[in-house]
């Protein structure tokens, strides 16, 4: 079994930064893709931003320039930097891992999830 856990969320002013982390278990994190989402009340859930590794990343257009996902393999941990905030930012923020093409054609079916954390932007 993956276990995620997400944490980091919280209250912030527009404007403001947030970072969030998300452990897995074991050592098998490396080997994965690892991204993140985020569903507000009454949406579907949407990528935010994905790591196929240590290198690379790739970003929703309404984050680019704001968000920064990284991974430290070493520690089985990912992060998301985000600078900038705005009240639609405001969501349940998800961590998944799997391979890179089932994060991005049928997450839900494929990926390893957390448990989500609450993001919130004053407006």
């Amino acid at each position: 079994q993956v276990q995620l856990v997400e944490s980091g969320g919280g209250l912030v002013q527009p404007g403001g930064s947030l970072r969030l982390s998300c452990v897995a278990s074991g050592s098998i994190f490396s080997i994965y893709a690892m991204g993140w989402y985020r569903q507000a009340p009454g949406e579907e859930r949407q990528l935010v931003a994905i790591a196929p590794n240590v290198f690379s990343t790739m970003y929703a257009d309404s984050v680019k320039g704001r968000f920064t996902i990284s991974r430290d393999n070493a520690k089985n941990t990912g992060y998301l930097q985000m600078n900038s905030l705005k009240p639609e930012d405001t969501a349940v923020y998800y961590c998944a891992v799997g391979s890179y093409a089932g994060l991005i054609r049928r997450p839900i079916e494929y990926g390893y999830w957390g448990q989500g954390t609450q993001v919130t932007v004053s407006s």
